[in-house]
């Protein structure tokens, strides 16, 4: 489902105006993953009612009762504290061609509010931005990160989202983190070896030192993230490939982002795909080579950009296409599995469109369509995505727009 935004419900009769804003609701909105208690209930109220304003546009108070189920009373109510916050302002009335007088519609103030956005994916560099809340980037900011791990990694994310929380113009909501590594919910780094981070406090660590909210959570879990909110993905289940220095995987399914019971989930970077007993489709690939978890054959060692760049180099663009080809097929191999336990409807890459948007992207889904039955994988695409090197750091701004405003 395509969003509707600020020109889309204008032209529609109220029915129809009535029947966007529910799917929108029921669609958009990623789903809890804890039991909704009973004094959350205004939180959850008010949070609907700025997800219809974010995906729906201008919008009246009538129409907000309609598509949400609440009463026109508590709508009024939500709203008078939202224009107070400044989150809501009232637009000037517009006839409708009908008798009485014209509603009143109320947008959401997307450009009243800024939101720190870091990338961590990049081994050599940081890259961070300052976005609005409809996620346009206004500064951008890219930091060097060279060999420093550790207590020097983290130093210079903290420079970098000091530097950041500088240049922002409007009051900030927070600021939201995409990461490598198992990231748990307290935005504590509990394993990234590249970054020589085990048990880090990254969240409470940073928002001591910026006295800001700090979401952060993992880079491909960002990343699905942000192709929900930002890039039109797939709202029946979505599996984003995030391919770097490494290999990770972020999944939306069902409108909950799947983290797994040690918040691992989506580590294909790590499953065996070569193995040394294999003739691999007449070897182009060559041996299984070691990955940087010790084990032999991982698809990092075949997908991540610094293989993928080492096995096209020096090749024609035929022999380029060879490779690339199997490179696809042995992610395709690793995806089948994954799409007839989940039944997904779009896989995303992200990564450099050179090296992934053509034969890497049409033979992996040629693999899984190989090597599933048809009623699980009919239908499904597989895309690059559409948001280009920014996917993770937009996610990470929808870490906050859900963290402090509840909606995604």
């Amino acid at each position: 489902m395509a969003y509707v935004r600020d020109d889309g419900p204008d032209d529609l009769t109220p029915l129809d105006k009535k029947d966007v804003l529910t799917n929108v609701a029921t669609a958009r909105i990623l789903r809890p993953t804890s039991k909704v208690l009973p004094e959350d209930g205004r939180a959850h109220n008010r949070a609907m009612l700025l997800q219809h304003l974010f995906h729906a546009g201008p919008t009246s108070r009538a129409q907000l009762a309609r598509a949400t189920g609440l009463t026109r009373v508590t709508v009024s109510d939500l709203v008078n504290d939202l224009r107070a916050e400044g989150l809501v302002a009232e637009l000037d009335a517009e006839p409708e061609g009908r008798v009485g007088k014209p509603a009143a519609r109320l947008r959401l103030r997307t450009d009243a509010f800024q939101i720190v956005a870091i990338d961590l994916t990049d081994a050599a560099h940081l890259h961070g931005a300052v976005v609005d809340l409809e996620g346009t980037p206004v500064h951008r900011l890219v930091s060097p990160v060279e060999d420093r791990q550790g207590a020097a990694a983290l130093a210079a994310v903290t420079d970098l989202a000091r530097a950041l929380v500088a240049k922002a113009d409007k009051p900030l909501l927070g600021v939201g983190i995409g990461s490598p590594g198992v990231v748990d919910d307290d935005g504590t780094i509990v394993e990234a070896p590249n970054r020589g981070w085990f048990d880090v406090p990254l969240a409470r660590e940073l928002s001591t030192a910026l006295s800001l909210p700090v979401h952060v959570a993992n880079d491909a879990d960002a990343a699905v993230l942000g192709e929900f909110t930002y890039g039109g993905a797939s709202v029946d289940g979505v599996l984003v490939v995030r391919v770097g220095q490494g290999v990770g995987a972020g999944i939306v399914l069902d409108g909950s982002l799947v983290q797994g019971r040690g918040h691992a989930a989506g580590e294909l970077g790590h499953v065996t795909v070569v193995d040394d007993r294999d003739d691999v489709d007449g070897a182009p690939l060559g041996r299984a080579e070691r990955c940087a978890c010790g084990r032999l054959g991982c698809l990092e060692t075949v997908l991540a950009l610094p293989a993928v760049r080492r096995r096209v180099a020096g090749l024609d663009a035929a022999q380029s296409e060879t490779v690339l080809g199997a490179i696809g097929r042995r992610l395709g191999i690793c995806l089948a599995p994954v799409v007839a336990a989940l039944n997904l409807s779009e896989i995303i890459l992200a990564g450099p469109a050179d090296l992934l948007g053509g034969a890497v992207c049409d033979e992996a889904l040629r693999a899984i369509e190989e090597r599933t039955m048809p009623v699980t994988s009919r239908g499904l695409k597989m895309r690059m995505t559409g948001l280009g090197e920014d996917g993770t750091l937009l996610g990470a701004a929808v870490l906050v727009l859900s963290g402090e405003l509840g909606f995604s």
